[in-house]
């Protein structure tokens, strides 16, 4: 039985990397349609830009392969731009080559995904970079917003959602649920705003600093000074991104539990002379959380990966978030698909890992038809 189990979790974790690949070539078919109909890309920001150095107001800022930048491209190639008549077809052609847009959509496509299937997911066209580069210089903000903000809303909500359930209908029931559904209703960019004002430095006091995550002298601090510096520079935002987070997991977890402890095993339990606390602790605590603890991975992907964009500026905190919405305003494909790919593909491992919990919680799931 227990070889039968096995082989039939091995057989449901294949078939479910295979599934994932056509799941994300349809993803990226999906994004990159649409991206062949939204205007101002990087081959008509270029033209704009040469246009501009033409009329000597210089331009900045979009990289091409190789490492040149926009306004050296526009003072070394005089006679781009001819006025009225616009830029001169072949060079036009020459700049389309640059980004790789001189092939067919399909081309381009084909390539694309076979590049993220090697796990290269190209270089940006604003930085220069290779994407996996900005990405990693871009993950120490997202994990610290993410993995302090999802270890934060589990360590409070779930013991604050068991006193609940054993309090129901008590004036702390009430009186909590009044608190947690307040900290819901407040957008995190509000009550940033409102941080700022009174302790950033607005108008009454000074206490917490205003961007980044460590001070400049981080280096020459000592190790507890280190630590003291970081969770200092993280106040502010993470107490933006887990206040309205308190009220889903902890009502989640007092529902499940006045749930498990309505069904009819713990009567049955009470009945043979269990006392209160092993009922409770030794067997509803552990059927509820069950849909608690199989939710951890997509809830800590989803804190990892989506900070909230306002909060990462609100602060000055440069992470992913920030980095995927000015790839979007900027017209920066590779980083865009690479992004999405990146996300999609970790979203995806996490559903798998999600599900397999379930059999490590609960040893009744099966995946497929078992001989017994």
């Amino acid at each position: 039985m227990r070889t039968l189990r096995s082989s039939a979790i091995w057989i449901y974790v294949v078939k479910r990397l295979l599934l994932m690949v056509p799941t994300l070539i349809g993803i990226l078919l999906v994004t990159f349609t649409l991206i062949q109909f939204v205007p101002g890309g990087p081959v008509e920001q270029m033209v704009q830009m040469l246009k501009g150095d033409h009329a000597g107001g210089g331009a900045a800022g979009l990289a091409v392969p190789g490492g040149s930048a926009a306004g050296d491209v526009g003072q070394a190639s005089s006679g781009l731009y001819r006025g009225r008549v616009g830029v001169d077809p072949q060079r036009l052609q020459e700049i389309k080559a640059l980004y790789g847009f001189d092939k067919p959509v399909t081309e381009r496509f084909v390539d694309m995904v076979v590049g993220f299937l090697r796990l290269d997911l190209g270089t940006s066209f604003f930085h220069n970079r290779s994407v996996w580069e900005l990405i990693v210089d871009k993950l120490p903000v997202s994990i610290s917003l993410g993995l302090w903000s999802f270890l934060i809303t589990y360590a409070v909500s779930i013991p604050l959602g068991i006193a609940k359930a054993v309090r129901h209908g008590s004036r702390f029931d009430l009186m909590t649920s009044l608190a947690i559904l307040v900290g819901y209703a407040i957008p995190g960019f509000v009550l940033g705003v409102v941080l700022l004002v009174f302790f950033g430095g607005g108008s009454f006091l000074q206490l917490f600093p205003l961007r980044g995550l460590t001070s400049d002298d981080f280096a020459s601090l000592s190790v507890i000074g280190k630590v003291l510096d970081y969770f200092w520079h993280l106040a502010l935002p993470l107490t933006c991104l887990v206040l309205g987070s308190f009220a889903v997991v902890t009502m989640l977890t007092k529902n499940t539990m006045l749930e498990e402890i309505r069904r009819q095993y713990v009567l049955t339990a009470r009945a043979k002379g269990l006392s209160e606390d092993v009922v409770l602790w030794r067997h509803v605590l552990r059927n509820a959380l069950i849909p608690i603890v199989t939710g951890f991975p997509a809830a800590f992907v989803g804190a990892f990966f989506t900070g909230s964009l306002l909060i990462e500026t609100l602060f000055s905190l440069d992470g992913l978030g920030l980095l995927s919405y000015e790839s979007v305003m900027k017209r920066d494909y590779p980083v865009v698909m690479g992004t999405l790919f990146f996300f999609s593909l970790i979203g995806l491992l996490a559903k798998l890992v999600n599900d397999l919990l379930y059999v490590v919680v609960d040893p009744r799931v099966q995946f497929g038809a078992q001989k017994t």
